[in-house]
């Protein structure tokens, strides 16, 4: 039997820590590496490889956002065949604060980036891949970029050394036909690169999406376990596993990790489909206006947070003088 090309990268500490300030227990995160590596996942993005010395508010978070290859080993002292992976953004992190592949915990490294900072993430790829790590490069928001700017960020990436390429629905706005426009475009500039796929639930098509993406060639797809991810969460990994054709996933430890944690997590913090997410993802923005509102007091009103993004005399705010 021909076994499909995709493989999946389980997000549920990296983008999952979003919600909850990567405030996810030690035996959270071991319970979670052994389901995905008993259910045959490829990939667990354990956090970020950001440095706090470059960020504000460090202290403040979870582990997870500032992984350390020591504490790593005490918390995974014995790895399985799923590998271990981590997110970096432009800026954020310390080169020094990488160690070579061979004395690291970690497989892969992803550099996140917007459009603009495309060839100084390429930059970062190569330190990574000089140290003997995997690599992808992660180029968000791309339903707000240019054509122009994406042709250019092509002709970078096709001189670059880096192994994946990654397609972002960072807003959640994307359909299907987006998604197929999207990897027919990524395929032809970028023939000798392979193609990664993350998605977000606004408009309820993480799924649909990345199944779309895997359809047509993609071989990463990025999931978290019972959708775990910031705002409208994102594809869950629970429906890739039982899903996906002529594979060997096994969907029953996924389960057992949402019977334990992901059930009870759920009752606590707050992700998934929401009619604010919705609304920022048809409009196709960023849901950062949604995630406020979530968190206030006027939480349900949305009519008045429709109006207010659809009106530009509703939504000018005269006491900060712009929208």
């Amino acid at each position: 039997m021909k076994l499909n090309p995709s493989k999946i990268v389980d997000c549920t500490i990296r983008d999952g820590g979003l919600v909850n300030n990567w405030d996810f227990s030690v035996e959270f995160v071991q319970d979670l590496y052994k389901s995905l590596n008993e259910a045959g996942i490829e990939y667990m993005e354990i956090g970020y490889k950001n440095s706090p010395k470059l960020l504000k508010g460090a202290e403040a978070a979870g582990p997870w956002r500032f992984l350390d290859d020591d504490f790593l080993r005490t918390v995974i002292p014995q790895k399985g065949t799923t590998k271990l992976s981590a997110l970096v953004d432009i800026g954020r992190v310390a080169e020094e604060d990488i160690l070579p592949r061979e004395e690291s915990m970690l497989d892969l490294i992803r550099v996140a980036c917007y459009i603009k900072d495309v060839d100084k993430a390429l930059q970062l790829v190569q330190t990574f891949h000089d140290r003997g790590y995997e690599t992808t490069i992660n180029i968000m928001a791309l339903s707000n970029v240019m054509e122009n700017e994406l042709l250019e960020a092509f002709e970078l990436i096709n001189d670059s050394v880096v192994d994946v390429v990654y397609i972002v629905d960072s807003y959640g706005s994307l359909d299907y036909k987006d998604m197929i426009y999207l990897v027919d475009k990524f395929k032809t500039n970028l023939p000798n690169k392979r193609l990664g796929v993350h998605t977000h639930n606004n408009m309820q098509m993480a799924f649909s999406n990345t199944l779309v993406a895997a359809e047509h060639g993609v071989e990463l797809l990025d999931a978290s376990v019972y959708g775990m991810g910031r705002a409208a969460g994102n594809c869950p990994t629970e429906l890739l596993v039982t899903h996906l054709k002529n594979t060997k996933y096994t969907l029953r430890p996924v389960l057992e990790m949402i019977d334990k944690h992901m059930i009870a997590l759920r009752e606590k913090e707050e992700w998934g489909y929401i009619i604010p997410y919705m609304i920022t993802g048809s409009l196709d923005e960023h849901p950062r206006s949604a995630m406020a509102l979530r968190a206030s007091d006027d939480k349900d009103n949305s009519v008045e947070f429709y109006d207010k993004l659809t009106t530009p005399e509703v939504s000018f705010d005269s006491s900060k003088g712009n929208k």
